[in-house]
């Protein structure tokens, strides 16, 4: 996909006052905005522009047709009449798009704020520019905590993958800090994803300087297919085949996925905690009018290896805990692999002392979840 679509896309969901809500990994409203009542001239309006999209650059030809022809019949069957709600119109149009497509990435959204009239495929402007960079700066990236835990294991939390020619210096910032680390734990639990450039620039620093396959995008509009390898050099310190653990939610999504899937299939992490929401399908948010607009898949993952992806299915854990369990057992285990390797009796007496006090804390939360 080429980088100024990304960019305005992503814009789009910004200065649109969208937020990244970890209810469900996925860009939200704002529970706060207004309601807005809507008549028939408007709901015809939003469908037929958002039939229009589909048709022309949904990812799968034929489920768009689809798509259209369950829509029609459900204006036949006159579902929509009734619905003056713009809040509940743009719901009950995700559903039953989403009834046929099951794609999760498939969303129409309503906004109290209208929606800017931009141009298609075109440079942001330096004012957008500008904006989402401040905006960008101001979430550190997305790095929300990056840590060196008791027993010299690193653990970042990372909430989303934005844009890498942006934050490149703050990903350097992030893996020389735990340059030093006995292994290392990507929280991923509140991952809605993000930018597949990004994906791929982190996933560098986790390979040597031979470039790795990753992931293809395959992209309908264009008939283009989009590779994505790991860079030979970084600007932090790579982190070598230190082991790597990644934490997963339902709530990991998209990008989020992609990251997960790339490091399980290349057998270079594992995968600790709930199998992900499954989505797979990247696009771009587009226009429908003032006060509607959608998120449209215009392509699909394809994993170099598997030759498949995870839209639907998500990516499944190695270690399968429950979200709450996922970031103990992925540390407890980095302690006790790390018991094994080091001669350090000192060092080992107080990774002992660590792996005791984790231990008790996993077990007591074990018990409480199974007594609620």
């Amino acid at each position: 996909m080429k980088k100024s679509i990304i960019k305005l896309s992503m814009l789009a969901l910004v200065l649109a006052a969208f937020v990244l809500d970890p209810s469900d990994g996925r860009a939200q409203q704002g529970a706060n905005q207004a309601d807005m009542v809507i008549d028939s001239a408007t709901k015809t309006q939003v469908i037929d522009a958002v039939l229009k999209e589909l048709n022309e650059r949904y990812v799968f030809a034929e489920t768009a047709k689809q798509m259209e022809t369950n829509l029609r019949q459900r204006i036949t069957n006159k579902e929509y009449e009734a619905i003056t709600s713009a809040e509940a119109f743009a719901k009950k149009l995700t559903e039953d798009l989403q009834s046929v497509s099951k794609d999760k990435h498939l969303r129409v959204r309503y906004s109290a704020q209208p929606f800017p009239v931009r141009k298609r495929d075109r440079e942001p402007s330096e004012a957008e520019k500008a904006e989402y960079e401040s905006y960008m700066k101001r979430i550190n990236f997305a790095f929300e905590k990056v840590e060196r835990l008791p027993g010299n294991i690193g653990y970042i939390k990372l909430n989303n993958f934005f844009e890498p020619e942006l934050g490149a210096e703050t990903v350097a910032a992030a893996m020389n800090f735990v340059a030093n680390t006995d292994a290392l734990i990507f929280d991923l639990r509140e991952n809605g994803g993000g930018d597949p450039a990004m994906v791929a620039l982190i996933c560098s620093y986790l390979f040597g300087d031979k470039p790795v396959h990753l992931n293809d995008l395959y992209f309908r509009p264009t008939n283009k297919t989009e590779e994505f390898w790991t860079k030979p050099t970084v600007l932090g310190k790579k982190y070598g085949e230190r082991d790597v653990y990644v934490l997963t939610s339902n709530r990991t999504f998209s990008g989020a996925e992609e990251f997960s899937n790339n490091l399980k299939v290349l057998k270079r992490a594992t995968i600790v905690g709930e199998t992900t929401g499954g989505g797979a399908n990247p696009g771009g948010f587009v226009r429908l009018s003032d006060h509607f607009g959608a998120f449209v898949p215009t392509g699909r993952a394809i994993n170099p290896i598997t030759k498949t992806n995870w839209e639907g299915t998500g990516v499944e854990p190695d270690v399968k805990v429950s979200k709450e369990l996922a970031f103990k057992t992925a540390y407890l285990t980095a302690l006790n692999k790390s018991l094994e390797k080091t001669k350090d009796e000192d060092f080992k007496r107080g990774l002992k002392e660590v792996i005791e006090k984790t231990q008790k804390e996993l077990d007591d939360m074990k018990k409480t979840a199974k007594n609620d």
